[in-house]
């Protein structure tokens, strides 16, 4: 995934979205970013963020995003509207 750029809006959004981190480190890694966004995000965050992502760029959030961050609701939605049916299995943890 291209890099999110890193300006006034993008740090404004990543202080609403990933709180408990600064706005560059959270930019730093666009696909956790995109996570906690289809998680996280209000329709305005997401009008916002739209000229700096494309479709592709959710679909490729989806298919790497980390376990445990993205509920089974925003999983299930976020599929669904990149074109996905039936919804792929959530991501999951794994241990040792």
């Amino acid at each position: 995934m291209k890099p999110i750029p890193v300006n006034p809006e993008t740090e404004a959004l990543a202080r609403r979205i990933i709180w408990f981190e600064p706005p560059a480190r959270a930019l730093g890694d666009p696909i956790r970013f995109m996570a906690y966004v289809m998680n996280r995000a209000t329709p305005d965050d997401l009008r916002a963020l739209r000229p700096y992502v494309s479709d592709d760029d959710f679909r490729e959030a989806l298919d790497n995003a980390p376990p445990g961050i993205i509920d089974a609701r925003s999983w299930a939605y976020w599929n669904l509207r990149m074109g996905r049916d039936p919804v792929p299995p959530m991501p999951v943890r794994r241990f040792g």
